[in-house]
C-alpha cells in the first residue's frame, strides 16, 4: 500500500510539473479574445507568415480579411534624390553658409510630396456576414496562429495563414448557406484625400486591376510601376453547412518568372485545409518551443507573448525583413505612414532585439542575409554620396535598399551601418558561427571602419571628428539637428565599430588588423558627460529637453560600452543619465519609448522602474489587438503625442525588456533574474540564449534562484554570476569561484546544472 501511494505521489508531481512547463508556453490566458469584430484595420486580429498577412475586421457589416506581401512595393525612383548633382559635400556647403533651406527644398519636402517610393496594400476578401447575426466572440489563439470568429448561431469561421507555405486558409462551419465572396482591390482609383498626413493610394496613378470571378473562386491582378505586377487569387468550396476556401498573393517584377497565385493554389488545395493546419501548427509548436517564460505580472506576460508571437508572424529567413508594418500594411485607401518603409536609424534594429535572447536566430538571419545581398547597392551609395570608399546603409531605404530620403541627418546619417553592423556582431555572439564571423560579420565592420577612417577629418587637437553631425532625432530636421561637433550617438557608434572591428579581426587571427583598428579607436574622444546629468547630446549640448529617441545614450544601451559592470563611474554616469532621462519628462516621447526605457533600467539592475514603464507601453501604447500606435492612447499624460500611426519597432522591443530582466549576457558573464522587481518571488524561463551560444533555463521560487541549467552548444568557456548567494549549491560537473563568477569549461553540447541545497 505504501509503494502504491508513493507510485502515485510520483505520478502526480510528475503530471503537475509537465502542467507547469506547459504554462510557460502562451495558452488560453495570453489569447487575444474579443466579443466583437474590430471596426477598424488597426485593431484587427493580425495573421502572418514572413511573407502573406491577414488582419480580420468588420468593414460596413461584412467579414473583412485585409491580405499584404511583403514585397509588394513601388520602386520607382525618388525624384529628389539624384546623387549626380548632390554630394554630402554639398549639404555641408550649404550648412556652413547659413542657407539650409535649399538642403530642405531638396530633400524633405519633396519627399513628403512624392507618394512613392511606397509599400502597398494587396486587396481584401469579404464575406457577406448578414444572415448569422450577433458575433458571441473573437480570438486570436497564439499557440496554433489561428483566428476563430463564432456566432451566437452556432456559426464558426476559423482562419490561419499556414507558417510555411505561401498560402492563407479558412473554414466556416455551421452556417445556414454558402457565404456570398468578394476580393475587394485597393482603392487605387479612388479620391484623393488625405488621413493623418498620408496621402491617398490613388495619387500612385495605377491602371485600374483586373478582376475574373467565377463560380468558386475570383482572381485579381494589378498592375503597378514600370512593369511591376501582382495576382490575388482565392478559391472556396461550398458543402453542406460548410465552407472552406484558400487564397495566395504573388509578385512579379520586370516580367520575372515567378509562380502565381492561381497556381500556388492549385498546388496546395491539392493537399487540403486538414493537412495544411497540422503543418502549420507544427511549426508553431517548434517556435514557441525554442524559448518560454514565466512571470507574474500577468499583464505583462501576456504583452510578452503577443510580442512574440508578431515576431513569428512577421519575421522568416527567407523573407524580407521586418519593415514599419511588416505583412500588416494599412488598408484604409491610404499610402502606410511614412510610406511602410525600412527605417534603420532605429526601427529594424529594435525589431531584431527579442531574436537573440528569445532563441530565434533562424529568424533574425533574414535581415543580416538582405543587409548582405544589397551590400553593392549600400556601397554605391557611399561611393555616390559620400565619395569615399567603405560602408554605409541609407537610414530610410526601399525594399531593395535604395534611400529614400526624408530628414537628410537620419535618412542619410553616417553611423546608420555601424548600428545594423551590431546585428552582424550578435549574430555572431549569440550563435558562435565561426564562418559567419569570417564571411559576414567581420567583413561587413571592415568596411563600415574603413568608411569612418575615409569620411573623417582631423580637429586641431589631433583627434578624429566627424565634419558634421547628428542625434536622431534631436531638433527634427532643422539646421540646428547638425552638429559641428560628434555627438555621443555617432561618437559611440564609432568607437563600437573600431572596438568590435579589432575583436572580430583578433578572433580570426588577423593580428595586424586587429591593432590597425584598435590603433584608430584611440584618434576618437571620449564622451561628452555633464558631472551631474550624465550624457550630453554633444559638446556645448546638454540633454535638458524631452526627447523621444535615446540617441544621446547608445554608449549604454544597446551598445555596452559604458555599464554598470565596468565600475562606479559608469555606474554613476548610467545613474545620472537615467535621473536626467525621468526628470526631462515624456512628453514628446512615443510608445518605443517606454519600451527602450524598459531595456535601459533592466541594464541598470533596476526591476521595478523597467517592469513599471514596460506596464505604460503595454496599457497605454497599444491598440486592442496589441499593435503600437505610438501615441498615447490612454490620453494620461504619458505624453503629449496622441496620434495613432502604426509601427511594429515598440512592440519587439518591449519583448526584449522582459528578456533583460529575466537573462543579461552581453558582458560575457550571464546573469539569471539580474533586474527583477522586488515583488517578484516566483519566476522562470526556459531556453533563452546568451552569448558565448548558452542554452539557458532558470527557476526561481520564494525569491531566490533554485535551479538553472545551461546547454553549450558550442562549448567553451562559461562564466555565470553566481546567482546562489551565500547558500550552498550543487553541479554536476566541476567548477571554480573567482569575483562571485562560477567558472566552467564546457564541451561541445554539454549540459551543465546547478541547483540549489536548501
Amino acid at each position: 500500500m505504501k509503494k502504491r501511494t508513493l507510485l502515485i505521489t510520483a505520478i502526480l508531481i510528475t503530471l503537475f510539473s509537465c502542467k507547469k512547463t506547459e504554462e510557460k508556453k502562451p495558452s488560453a490566458h495570453h489569447n487575444l479574445v474579443f466579443n466583437e469584430l474590430a471596426q477598424r484595420w488597426d485593431e484587427a486580429v493580425p495573421l502572418g507568415n514572413g511573407m502573406l498577412g491577414c488582419l480580420i475586421w468588420e468593414k460596413n457589416g461584412k467579414l473583412r480579411l485585409s491580405l499584404d506581401r511583403a514585397d509588394l512595393w513601388d520602386l520607382r525612383p525618388k525624384e529628389n534624390i539624384n546623387f549626380d548633382e548632390w554630394k554630402f559635400k554639398d549639404v555641408y556647403n550649404y550648412w556652413k553658409s547659413g542657407d539650409y533651406q535649399t538642403v530642405l527644398d531638396q530633400f524633405d519636402r519633396p519627399s513628403n510630396n512624392y507618394p512613392a517610393p511606397t509599400k502597398i496594400p494587396a486587396a481584401a476578401l469579404e464575406f457577406d456576414i448578414e444572415k448569422l447575426g450577433k458575433v458571441k466572440q473573437v480570438t486570436l489563439d497564439l499557440p496554433t496562429a489561428t483566428s476563430i470568429v463564432e456566432w451566437e448561431n452556432g456559426a464558426k469561421f476559423t482562419t490561419f495563414v499556414q507558417a510555411d507555405k505561401s498560402i492563407g486558409w479558412y473554414r466556416f462551419e455551421n452556417i445556414p448557406e454558402e457565404l456570398s465572396t468578394e476580393l475587394i482591390p485597393p482603392d487605387y482609383q479612388g479620391e484623393r484625400e488625405e488621413e493623418q498626413g498620408n496621402q491617398s493610394l490613388s495619387n500612385l496613378g495605377y491602371p485600374e486591376g483586373t478582376r475574373q470571378k467565377e463560380n468558386n473562386n475570383i482572381t485579381y491582378r494589378q498592375e503597378g510601376w514600370n512593369g511591376f505586377t501582382y495576382e490575388v487569387h482565392a478559391e472556396w468550396q461550398a458543402k453542406g453547412n460548410e465552407m472552406e476556401g484558400c487564397w495566395s498573393i504573388s509578385s512579379a517584377k520586370n516580367n520575372m518568372p515567378t509562380v502565381s497565385a492561381s497556381k500556388v493554389v492549385f498546388t496546395e488545395k491539392q493537399n487540403g485545409y486538414n493537412k495544411a493546419l497540422e503543418a502549420h501548427k507544427n511549426w508553431w509548436k517548434n517556435y514557441w518551443a525554442q524559448s518560454s517564460i514565466a512571470i507574474p505580472d500577468t499583464l505583462l506576460e501576456k504583452q510578452y507573448y503577443l510580442e512574440m508571437y508578431k515576431f513569428g508572424a512577421a519575421a522568416r529567413g527567407n523573407t524580407p525583413p521586418i519593415s514599419l508594418q511588416a505583412v500588416w500594411t494599412a488598408d484604409n485607401g491610404q499610402i502606410p505612414p511614412w510610406k511602410g518603409d525600412f527605417h534603420h536609424d532605429l526601427n529594424t534594429q529594435l525589431s531584431y532585439w527579442p531574436s537573440y535572447a528569445g532563441n530565434h536566430l533562424e529568424l533574425e538571419k533574414g535581415f543580416v542575409d538582405w543587409l548582405w545581398k544589397n551590400q553593392p547597392v549600400f556601397k554605391k551609395y557611399t561611393r555616390d554620396y559620400f565619395e569615399v570608399d567603405g560602408l554605409n546603409v541609407p537610414g530610410v531605404t526601399t525594399l531593395d535598399g535604395e534611400a529614400m530620403g526624408g530628414w537628410i541627418q537620419y535618412s542619410m546619417g553616417q553611423t546608420v551601418a555601424a548600428w545594423l553592423g551590431q546585428n552582424f556582431y550578435n549574430h555572431w555572439r549569440y550563435s558562435m558561427d565561426r564562418d559567419f564571423l569570417g564571411t559576414r560579420t567581420y567583413p561587413w565592420l571592415k568596411e563600415v571602419a574603413l568608411f569612418f577612417e575615409q569620411v573623417s577629418v582631423t580637429n586641431e587637437s589631433g583627434m578624429k571628428k566627424l565634419k558634421m553631425s547628428s542625434s536622431p532625432e534631436i531638433y527634427n530636421n532643422s539646421a540646428k539637428a547638425w552638429f559641428t561637433e560628434t555627438t555621443n550617438f555617432d561618437l559611440a557608434l564609432i568607437r563600437w565599430t573600431y572596438e568590435k572591428a579589432s575583436e572580430c579581426a583578433r578572433e580570426l587571427g588577423l593580428n595586424d588588423e586587429a591593432q590597425k583598428w584598435k590603433a584608430e579607436l584611440k584618434k576618437w574622444p571620449d564622451y561628452t558627460i555633464n558631472p551631474k546629468t550624465g550624457f550630453m547630446f554633444a559638446p556645448g549640448f546638454p540633454y535638458n529637453e524631452s526627447h523621444r529617441h535615446f540617441s544621446h545614450l547608445m554608449a549604454f544601451h544597446p551598445l555596452g560600452l559604458v555599464d554598470v559592470s565596468n565600475g562606479e563611474k559608469d555606474k554613476v554616469l548610467i545613474e545620472n543619465t537615467l535621473n536626467n532621462l525621468e526628470n526631462q519628462g515624456s512628453s514628446l516621447w512615443t510608445g518605443y519609448s517606454f519600451s527602450w526605457l524598459g531595456n535601459l533600467y533592466a541594464r541598470a539592475f533596476e526591476g521595478e522602474k523597467a517592469a513599471n514603464a514596460l506596464r505604460i507601453f503595454a496599457e497605454c501604447f497599444c491598440s486592442k489587438n496589441s499593435f503600437h500606435l505610438n501615441g498615447d492612447q490612454c490620453k494620461a499624460g504619458h505624453s503629449n503625442l496622441t496620434y495613432r500611426p502604426f509601427t511594429l519597432e515598440g512592440n519587439f522591443t518591449f519583448a526584449s525588456g522582459i528578456q533583460e530582466m529575466l537573462l543579461q549576457s552581453h558582458t560575457g558573464i550571464i546573469k539569471v533574474f539580474p533586474a527583477l522587481p522586488a515583488d517578484w518571488k516566483e519566476a522562470s524561463f526556459d531556453k533563452l540564449r546568451a552569448n558565448g551560444a548558452f542554452i539557458v533555463s532558470a527557476q526561481m521560487k520564494d525569491g531566490k534562484t533554485k535551479e538553472i541549467t545551461v546547454v553549450s552548444e558550442k562549448g567553451g568557456s562559461l562564466f555565470l554570476q553566481n546567482p546562489f548567494g551565500d547558500d550552498e549549491f550543487s553541479a554536476n560537473r566541476e567548477y571554480s569561484i573567482s569575483n562571485n563568477n562560477i567558472q566552467m569549461e564546457t564541451q561541445e553540447g554539454e549540459t551543465v546544472r546547478l541547483t540549489r541545497k536548501n
